[in-house]
């Protein structure tokens, strides 16, 4: 490998910075990283902070957003990427490149109980280097690849991205001199853009930031890192992003309000589930509310910082559509329970929300929380917010319906009688699957418009068209029948759980399982095994149901419910 890295150093610091190291460098732990975090960077087509380059890079290498090293001490995203640049810390022997998949351990003869792996171990491996090679030709020749070699082409590009990263070639922050679109170089190629006596305060800054941050000086590396951003953004203050920008997507970074409202859903859940059980109104259940108010509003305030960052809707990726329908289930539980008073909605509403966002924090390689540049067929932010903002909707209206069919079969489990003869819960139900379609309906024309408009045919069976025109074929039959009579209302229950199945292939199956078709900007791999468990646990859970129900079953016709409520 190119070592890059000494010829830094040697270039900028003329050999001072490494004569005034010690062998082992100062604790670095506790040190201010704010100022080096806000420098931008150019990374993946975007400029950034660095702040969220190193975050990415090591939930790209690892699958963490924090690493602990053999020795027990942790690492945040910031002192790793420095460290690994001054080579103050062995990492080619950490344990800390993911491999998950089990079978291409297996292929590399690797130990199949462990995850991660030192960069030294896997880059010695004559099996990986052919595979790699194997599936970097295939993708040159634009031919599918099968699990295995996808697997192996994300190992290989954590390899590279973490050898970029300690030989230096991945600190593209000298920003270009005219044009936008120019590529951003690394420190010892200023000279493609300017010139000596422009570089040569830069030089200073950068080595004092180095032996500060070596020395474990929190003073002088958060000055240096303060007047190198300063002193960056003077060579070129049209290309180098605004200093509001950077601050905006730092605080975004470390408000983390995603993950402040999973806690504030839970908490909410928890206080009205007791308010329920005690049958208490009043305070208890005002208490609950309130917390779940608490939560949509740290969600949403993400949601929004998110949007101020990528300048669209937070609609492009799985990451993205995930987080906005788990806001908009617990939205649409609020708006029912004004509308209604009842906390069923969100009690069903509260937990949908909560799981969903514990799921897509427990897989950030499925499901990268990057803010990427759109793909060209995405880069209209009219179609893109009427149609994906309309279907993603109506996933959340059928989530919602999918949840509450689950409280309403746990009652059909626990008290089948009293439940049975309960039409009100039934109609409410009803609404929910009403809205959904409404909205599926709606997105599923504007989509065809927007490909007319976008690949000139209004109507492809495409995978992705053909499983959402499927959902709402599903979700049709479901009112339809009950409307007509074809079933009861303990089968609009069942039909609530099971049809988002359909919805379920549409939105993940389509793009993680099958990776086919004219939406290949959504497509990714992994979280198999948790919606496959996910898939038969319920449908196990809907079997029980059915056979409880039927059980209790008294003679005589169900009621109606009352459609026209």
């Amino acid at each position: 490998m190119k070592k890059f890295l000494p010829l830094f150093f040697i270039l900028l610091f003329a050999g001072e910075l490494c004569r005034a190291q010690a062998p082992v460098a100062a604790d670095t732990t506790a040190l201010d990283y704010k100022q080096f975090g806000l420098l931008a960077i150019q990374d993946n087509g975007r400029r950034k902070p660095i702040d969220t380059f190193a975050r990415e890079t090591l939930i790209r290498v690892t699958g963490r957003s924090t690493y602990t090293d053999k020795a027990g001490r942790n690492w945040t995203p910031n002192d790793f990427v420095l460290s690994a640049l001054l080579e103050t810390h062995d990492w080619k022997n950490e344990p800390m490149v993911l491999v998950s998949f089990g079978k291409l351990k297996e292929q590399l003869g690797l130990v199949r109980t462990e995850r991660r792996f030192t960069f030294a171990q896997l880059t010695a491996l004559p099996e990986l280097n052919r595979l790699a090679g194997e599936a970097h030709a295939l993708r040159k020749a634009e031919k599918p690849l099968d699990r295995l070699q996808q697997e192996v082409m994300s190992v290989s590009e954590r390899l590279t991205l973490f050898a970029n990263v300690m030989d230096g070639s991945a600190l593209l922050i000298v920003p270009a001199s005219k044009n936008e679109t120019d590529p951003w170089v690394v420190p010892p190629a200023f000279s493609q853009y300017y010139s000596e006596e422009q570089f040569a305060p830069l030089q200073i800054q950068l080595q004092t930031l180095a032996t500060a941050y070596t020395n474990g000086d929190s003073f002088n590396f958060s000055r240096a890192s303060n007047q190198l951003r300063e002193n960056l953004r003077a060579l070129s203050p049209q290309i180098y992003p605004q200093d509001r920008q950077l601050r905006l997507e730092y605080f975004c970074n470390h408000f983390e309000g995603f993950y402040r409202a999973i806690w504030f859903y839970g908490a909410a859940f928890f206080v009205l589930l007791i308010a329920h059980l005690r049958k208490s109104g009043g305070a208890l259940r005002s208490i609950g509310v309130a917390i779940a108010i608490a939560g949509l509003a740290f969600h949403a305030t993400g949601i929004v910082l998110r949007c101020m960052i990528a300048g669209r809707p937070p609609v492009t990726n799985m990451y993205e559509s995930i987080i906005w329908v788990s806001f908009a289930v617990s939205f649409f539980g609020m708006i029912f329970f004004a509308r209604y008073r009842t906390l069923v909605y969100l009690l069903a509403a509260l937990p949908a929300s909560f799981l969903v966002l514990i799921l897509v924090h427990q897989m950030p390689i499925a499901m990268p929380a990057s803010i990427d540049p759109l793909v060209p067929v995405l880069r209209d932010n009219f179609w893109l917010t009427i149609h994906v903002l309309t279907i993603t909707l109506s996933y959340a209206a059928f989530l919602l319906a999918c949840a509450f069919g689950h409280v309403l079969l746990l009652l059909y489990v626990l008290r089948p009688a009293a439940t049975r003869t309960d039409s009100t819960m039934h109609f409410w139900l009803y609404r929910i699957i009403q809205l959904g379609v409404l909205l599926l309906a709606a997105g599923t024309i504007l989509g065809g418009v927007w490909a007319n408009y976008s690949w000139g045919r209004f109507w492809g069976w495409d995978p992705k068209e053909t499983w959402a025109l499927i959902a709402l074929l599903c979700y049709i039959t479901t009112l339809h029948g009950r409307l007509a009579g074809w079933w009861t209302q303990f089968g609009l229950v069942v039909a609530s759980v099971v049809c988002f199945l359909a919805v379920l292939m549409a939105w993940y199956g389509v793009n993680f399982v099958l990776g086919k078709g004219l939406h290949s900007y959504g497509f990714g791999i992994g979280g198999e095994t948790y919606v496959a468990t996910f898939v038969i646990l319920d449908l196990l859970f809907v079997v029980f149901a059915i056979w409880r129900y039927r059980a209790a079953r008294p003679p005589g016709p169900p009621p109606a419910i009352p459609v026209n409520a």
